[in-house]
């Protein structure tokens, strides 16, 4: 279907293939025919210069130490453009490449594409995170540097022939404050794969002699909520003793979330995991009896579509977390809301879950038939697929179909 054209995926903050999300469309893109390389950085347990991995290759690149503070990204960021910049030309004198597609945080990678308009090489932004609302969920402020982001997001859509949303919310930005043509931006969900999710009976070791795990999986940062967790961990554990907590991942405040949870008395019922295989990840996640999101009632989570949340459904568990807008589009019935940062409410509902185990079986199967015949990665492929035939033009849209598409909603 792409036979003879070359993709280029710029990645800044995560490596290949950790970057599951990336990782699919790559493989998705290649099976259908197109050759694909990514330029990313290099972080513990991806340190190799380059790699070919089913058949894509992957260009890593140094970063100084991981970033915090306003200064630090500014670092990273130049630093990772400095690097980007040199191997994009590196793979486009091997071969070249027909398409960029920058995958933010940062919303700077349009600087790389610039060079290569030239050449019509085209420029997809593939839309992770909404950095401006990201910094204030950060830092609490605007000033400076949120007038940066803003600007910098505004170029990037600028630059970008076309752009992929990951979710309608993200959409809407695009048209809105990106001012982009609506024909020219599509919705790919990140939806999981299922042959990498299999249900098993999970591991009891994860449980350290207790009867119920309450699981969770992510990023750990400031604005994720492992604080909240934790809080609903402490008024959990001070009535009952039966409920172990696994946290599954790593991050810039992981060693501020171990000291939060010794503070308050939590060493014994909180075990951090940090970064694991996907392997570890599916046995915990599998031992789990509620799985939560304990993101942050932000403009940036609001937003948001988590990939954890796809996760717990396609294994069919129960979820609690915050009233927020896309984690109520992703979960519906899979999932209990509790009252935004009220961390006692956040505690009743994994209470609640934990002692109706016929509730946990129903929201379970609910998000896994709702994954399995709606979000897996099995459909929004064909999405993506669909998407690079109208980029790369190998089957132009009808202009009927076109004008069909061409009436999208907006954020008030």
């Amino acid at each position: 279907m792409f036979e003879g054209k070359h993709i280029l995926i710029v990645v800044e903050n995560l490596p290949l293939p950790f970057d599951r999300r990336v990782w699919q469309e790559a493989n998705t893109l290649k099976e259908n025919g197109a050759e694909v390389s990514i330029i990313c950085p290099k972080m513990k347990g991806y340190t190799k210069k380059y790699e070919c991995i089913n058949g894509i290759h992957i260009y890593r690149h140094p970063l100084p130490l991981e970033a915090k503070g306003a200064i630090g990204y500014l670092r990273e960021y130049c630093a990772a453009l400095f690097w980007e910049f040199v191997l994009a030309w590196k793979i486009f004198f091997k071969k070249r490449f027909h398409v960029i597609q920058g995958c933010n945080p940062p919303d700077l990678i349009f600087f790389v594409a610039w060079f290569f308009r030239i050449f019509g090489v085209k420029y997809v932004f593939d839309h992770h995170d909404i950095n401006p609302e990201l910094f204030i969920a950060k830092y609490n402020k605007k000033g400076f540097f949120y007038r940066f982001l803003l600007l910098a997001e505004r170029l990037t859509f600028m630059t970008a022939n076309y752009s992929i949303a990951t979710n309608e919310s993200y959409r809407e930005i695009a048209i809105r404050r990106g001012k982009m043509d609506p024909e020219k931006v599509t919705v790919v969900r990140s939806g999981p794969k299922l042959d990498r999710l299999q249900i098993t009976a999970g591991n009891e070791k994860y449980k350290k002699g207790r009867k119920y795990l309450v699981g969770y999986v992510g990023v750990i940062g400031e604005q994720e909520g492992l604080d909240l967790l934790l809080e609903s961990a402490r008024h959990i554990t001070q009535t009952r003793q039966d409920v172990q907590f696994a946290i599954v991942g790593g991050g810039t405040d992981l060693e501020n979330v171990r000291k939060m949870a010794s503070d308050m008395g939590l060493n014994g019922y909180v075990d951090f995991y940090g970064r694991v295989d996907d392997a570890t990840l599916v046995d915990v996640l599998n031992t789990a009896d509620v799985c939560v999101n304990p993101d942050k009632p932000t403009v940036m989570n609001n937003l948001s579509t988590m990939n954890k949340i796809m996760e717990y459904m396609a294994l069919k568990k129960a979820i609690v977390q915050f009233d927020l807008k896309e984690g109520r589009v992703s979960a519906r019935k899979a999932s209990l809301y509790a009252i935004n940062s009220d961390t006692t409410d956040f505690a009743n509902k994994i209470n609640w879950l934990l002692d109706n185990e016929g509730a946990r079986r129903e929201m379970g199967e609910y998000g896994y038939q709702r994954i399995l015949h709606e979000l897996s990665w099995d459909y929004e492929k064909n999405k993506l697929i669909d998407f690079y035939k109208r980029v790369l033009r190998t089957e132009p849209v009808p202009e009927p179909e076109r004008k069909l598409k061409a009436s999208p909603t907006y954020l008030s």
